[in-house]
């Protein structure tokens, strides 16, 4: 693991997006990943947020959100399929290989939920291969049909598309209380990007509420700091080899400025790296602990 494996999400700043953009690039990332927001609220217009992001020398990682697209019939399901389409068209604009999909937290009730998801997904997966543009899904706490990693890779697994692909979140399969050795049943060129963080409380009983989300830090600053370092660990363990994405949603980080927020991020990509060479062993048998 070194910085090429690094990028920040553009969500744990404030500011301008010329400003995040270099704030990222001084502080050593070599990639970062967007929100489609981040380019139509741009002051100038959406061309002009595309022209900023292809001038800087940051790659990008992929782009946030598709959110509640699973589960939907009739005009729901086709209003979700336009802005599905549309924010492929974006991914190819900025050069995204990846739209990241979370799980959906308005599906309509069936019998059949998985089934259901099941069919939406590899629809998504199949729209957006002309793209040539992966859709990584992920679970979140508050989904109605898909809550944990557990379930999420279940359903990418029942998928097998090679265009879907798994996400996984920290923050939320600390925070799910999941073991460690539940990942060991994810294919690891299956996980599309590993997105961290560290929690500001230990527990918090609103695990299943959106505001629990902004309960984050950047990794190592946190009061969870072993569940975090045993998380990177063992996906490092499982020959995971691709993006790591620092995701933090905090308000405190948002009154800052971007350079000092990216300084940060910077120091906890440091403190990553080595808790992964603190666990790497001469012989790869067991799960690190």
């Amino acid at each position: 693991m070194n910085r090429t494996h690094f990028g920040i999400d553009l969500a744990c700043m404030a500011g301008p997006l010329e400003q995040r953009l270099a704030a990222a690039e001084q502080a050593g990332f070599s990639h970062v990943t967007l929100w489609a927001r981040d380019l139509a609220n741009h002051p100038r217009g959406y061309e002009a947020a595309v022209q900023v992001v292809r001038e800087s020398r940051l790659q990008v990682t992929g782009l946030q959100l598709m959110r509640n697209y699973e589960g939907l019939s009739g005009p729901a399901h086709e209003y979700k399929l336009d802005i599905v389409k549309a924010l492929l068209d974006v991914c190819v604009d900025v050069g995204a290989p990846l739209l990241l999909v979370c799980a959906s937290a308005a599906a309509e009730q069936h019998e059949n939920a998985l089934e259901r998801a099941e069919t939406d997904l590899r629809k998504l997966a199949n729209l957006a291969v002309p793209t040539g543009v992966r859709v990584g899904f992920k679970a979140i706490p508050w989904g109605r049909a898909i809550s944990d990693t557990q379930a999420a890779w279940t359903l990418v697994d029942r998928v097998n598309h090679a265009n879907l692909g798994l996400v996984l979140d920290a923050f939320h399969f600390i925070a799910s209380g999941l073991a460690l050795d539940t990942l060991n049943d994810i294919a690891v060129h299956k996980i599309a990007l590993v997105q961290l963080a560290d929690f500001t409380v230990p527990f918090f009983q609103e695990r299943a509420l959106q505001n629990a989300d902004h309960m984050r830090v950047f990794p190592g600053s946190g009061v969870r700091q072993a569940q975090v370092a045993a998380f990177v660990r063992h996906v490092h363990w499982m020959g995971y080899a691709g993006n790591y994405s620092l995701l933090v949603f905090n308000d405190d980080y948002r009154q800052l400025p971007a350079h000092a927020v990216a300084t940060m991020g910077a120091q906890a990509m440091a403190w990553v790296n080595t808790q992964v060479l603190r666990g790497r062993l001469p012989l790869r048998r067991h799960p690190p602990s």
